[in-house]
């Protein structure tokens, strides 16, 4: 993936509160993908409002970076590769397909992660995924890293790579993914899918996350649940308190009398 022209970087910089080098190498690489996950979180308040979701650079930088806002996948990896790219970080697209606990059948890709090749070796990176995704980039060749208290890997199914995650001593599916390219219309098509049929959940179900190196903090309707390196605590919030949580717990500031209405039945 190329530079894209009118990015912003030093306000992208800013934004996920980095102080550290710039050079492309996998301590950067690692640094610059933790910051970003604990700056700016993952919500779908305009795909729950049914405002839409553009995806082009400009309005990620007017909403996530100067609008101080979140998103979901798309709109996260859309603006973590270009700011890579910016850097000079050899980045390529691809889509994933979430493999959910239950899942009966196979669902549509309508995750979008990111390959970054680094010295030699090839590394998935995703600042999209939310409250279970990796902290740091992980290498594509099986190798179990742990972060957080979590371990995680990326085994393969014939062409397919699958993200796992170690929970109560079995390895979970997180997504699968090929590394086949996948181009902006490829996301468009996607977001569109994501941001507006009737069954997607986030259609549904109001959702913010956001991750740091001991703590992630998910909300899933009005339900709140804190993980701190192995503990869950999970409680339910009352509608007047949603507006200063998300604000309070996540850094989203939205307007004291907007209405978010309860998850969908």
């Amino acid at each position: 993936m190329s530079s894209e022209k009118g990015f912003d970087l030093d306000g992208y910089i800013a934004r996920i509160n980095y102080r550290g080098p710039r050079e492309p190498n996998a301590q950067t690489l690692a640094a610059l993908h933790l910051a970003h996950l604990g700056a700016i979180p993952f919500e779908n308040i305009d795909v729950f409002l049914g405002r839409g979701v553009p995806l082009d650079i400009e309005s990620l930088q007017a909403k996530l970076v100067r609008g101080r806002r979140g998103g979901y996948c798309f709109e996260h990896n859309t603006l973590f590769a270009a700011a890579l790219g910016q850097l000079g970080f050899a980045v390529t697209t691809l889509e994933a397909r979430v493999r959910p606990p239950g899942a009966t059948h196979t669902l549509p890709r309508t995750h979008m992660v990111l390959r970054i090749d680094l010295d030699g070796r090839a590394l998935l990176a995703d600042v999209g995924f939310g409250g279970d995704g990796p902290l740091e980039p992980l290498p594509l060749d099986g190798e179990i890293v742990e972060q957080g208290g979590v371990a995680y890997r990326v085994t393969s199914q014939e062409r397919v790579k699958v993200l796992q995650m170690l929970r109560n001593g079995v390895w979970q599916d997180l997504y699968a993914f090929t590394l086949d390219e996948a181009l902006p219309v490829d996301f468009a098509v996607a977001n569109h899918y994501t941001s507006t049929f009737p069954e997607s959940p986030f259609v549904k179900t109001l959702t913010a996350q956001i991750s740091f190196r001991d703590e992630r903090r998910i909300l899933r309707g009005r339900t709140l649940t804190l993980r701190r390196r192995g503990a869950e605590e999970n409680r339910q919030i009352s509608d007047h308190e949603l507006i200063p949580l998300l604000r309070t717990q996540f850094g989203i500031e939205l307007p004291a009398d907007l209405r978010l209405p309860p998850p969908a039945a």
